[in-house]
C-alpha cells in the first residue's frame, strides 16, 4: 500500500495463500491523502475506529493512534502488520468496541462498518471526547455509504458533507457540534424470543450493537433453534461463532450438566453471547472466548461443536472463515464426536464436510436452509 509516509506491506490475518482479499482498498488509501493533503494536525489524540486490518493505523504510527475494533481477527491483524513494518507494538494503543473510550479526542477517523447499529453505538460512545476543534473524518466505498450513515453522523457528532468519489471511495467530513442534543444510545438491546420454541419461547435474548440480526430472531438460528441434538451427561460443547450466544443458551438450559464453550472473534458477539447466558439463570457452566475460531482449544477435547459459519468477510464474500471451522472441529472433536452446522443451503457446505469428515447427513432441510451432521470416526 502507498501512503504519503512510505510504502507499506499489509496482510491479513490468519494469512491464507489461498485468499487474494487485501488488507487494505481505496478508501483507506483516500482518507490518508486527505489528511496529509489538507496537512491534518496529528499532535493529539488520534482516534481510529474500524480499522480493519490495522492498514490505518500502522500508516499513522508515528502519532501514536489509538485503535477501536469489534475484530479480534482485525487486532492480531494490526499487531502482524506493525511487527512486518517494523513499528514497535507500543506505538499503537489497541482497543476493543467493549472498552471505556479515550476522554479527548482530537482527530476521529471512522472506517465506516457494515453494521450501521454498530456505528451508531459507537459514536455515542465516543461524542462526549469530541470537541468543537475535533477533526472528524470518514470513509468507506462509494456501496458502503448511504443517506443513512450521513444522517447518523448528523445526529450524533454534527453538520455532515460527503467529497467527491476517488476510485470509488468517498470521505465523510464531519463537524463536531458541542450544543448538539444526542439521543440516548439504545445498545445493548434485548428481545424475547418467539412463540413456538417450546421452552425457550420468551427467553430472554441481550444482543450488542453489530451482533447479526440484533433485534431480532434471525430464520437460520430459529430454523436449528428447533433440530439442536439432545445431551445429556457432562458433556462439553462449543457454540462456534456464537453471535448472540442463544444456541449455546438452548443447549446449556436443556442440560444444566453441560460445559458450554462460546466463541467469537467479535468481542460485541461475546459479549451479547455472556448476557444472554446470564439473562436467562443458567445453571450450568458457561466460558466465554473472543478468538479465531477454535485455535487454542486442545484436540480430542470436545463432544459437540454446534455452528452457522458466516460467508462474509466486511463486504466480500467468502468461505475461508468456514473452512477453518470446519477443520478446526475436527481437530478438536473426541472420537465420535460431532460437528452440527445450520446454512444457506446453496453454500453446498455438505461438500466440504464430506471431505473433510468422511461423512455428512442431512439432519433436516427445507427451501432456504439446511442442518448437517458430520461424525469423527476416529
Amino acid at each position: 500500500m502507498t501512503t504519503p509516509w512510505g510504502e507499506l506491506s499489509l496482510a491479513r490475518h490468519p494469512e491464507d495463500p489461498r485468499d487474494q482479499l487485501r488488507a487494505w482498498d481505496a478508501s483507506d488509501a483516500y482518507l490518508l491523502r486527505h489528511l496529509a493533503e489538507r496537512k491534518v494536525p496529528l499532535s493529539g489524540t488520534v482516534v481510529v475506529l474500524g480499522d480493519r486490518w490495522g492498514a490505518l493505523v500502522t500508516a499513522l504510527a508515528a502519532h501514536s493512534p489509538v485503535q477501536i475494533t469489534d475484530s479480534w481477527l482485525g487486532q492480531e491483524a494490526t499487531r502482524a502488520n506493525l511487527a512486518r513494518n517494523g513499528v514497535a507494538p507500543g506505538s499503537v494503543r489497541l482497543l476493543t468496541t467493549q472498552d471505556p473510550p479515550p476522554e479527548r479526542i482530537d482527530v476521529l477517523l471512522v472506517r465506516v462498518p457494515k453494521s450501521l447499529a454498530l456505528l451508531e453505538d459507537q459514536l455515542l460512545r465516543l461524542a462526549p471526547g469530541l470537541h468543537a476543534g475535533t477533526v472528524v473524518v470518514g470513509t468507506g466505498m462509494v456501496k458502503e455509504i448511504h443517506t443513512s450513515t450521513l444522517t447518523l453522523f448528523e445526529r450524533t457528532v454534527g453538520p455532515t458533507r460527503t467529497s467527491l468519489a476517488e476510485q470509488k471511495a468517498r470521505l465523510i467530513l464531519c463537524t463536531p457540534d458541542p450544543a448538539l442534543e444526542r439521543p440516548a444510545n439504545p445498545w445493548p438491546y434485548g428481545y424475547d424470543l418467539p412463540a413456538g420454541l417450546d421452552e425457550l419461547s420468551g427467553r430472554p435474548v441481550v444482543n450488542h450493537a453489530g451482533v447479526f440480526c440484533a433485534d431480532r430472531l434471525d430464520i437460520g438460528t430459529r430454523f436449528f433453534l428447533g433440530r439442536l441434538p439432545r445431551t445429556e451427561g457432562a458433556r462439553r460443547v462449543v457454540d462456534l461463532g456464537c453471535g448472540n450466544g442463544v444456541v449455546g443458551t438452548a443447549v446449556a438450559l436443556a442440560n444444566p450438566e453441560a460445559e458450554v464453550l462460546f466463541i467469537d472473534e467479535s468481542f460485541q458477539a461475546v459479549a451479547s453471547a455472556e448476557a444472554t447466558y446470564r439473562a436467562n439463570g443458567v445453571p450450568g457452566h458457561g466460558e466465554f472466548r473472543v478468538g479465531d475460531g477454535l485455535a487454542g482449544v486442545p484436540d480430542a477435547s470436545m463432544d459437540l461443536v454446534l455452528t452457522n459459519p458466516p460467508f462474509h468477510s466486511h463486504q466480500a464474500t467468502t468461505d475461508a472463515t468456514a473452512r477453518r471451522m470446519f477443520t478446526g472441529a475436527r481437530r478438536v472433536l473426541r472420537p465420535g464426536g460431532e460437528l452440527w452446522v445450520v446454512g444457506n443451503r446453496h453454500l453446498g457446505y455438505h461438500v466440504r464436510l464430506k471431505r473433510l469428515f468422511g461423512n455428512s447427513g442431512l439432519v433436516a432441510g427445507d427451501p432456504k436452509f439446511v442442518v448437517l451432521r458430520a461424525v469423527k470416526r476416529g
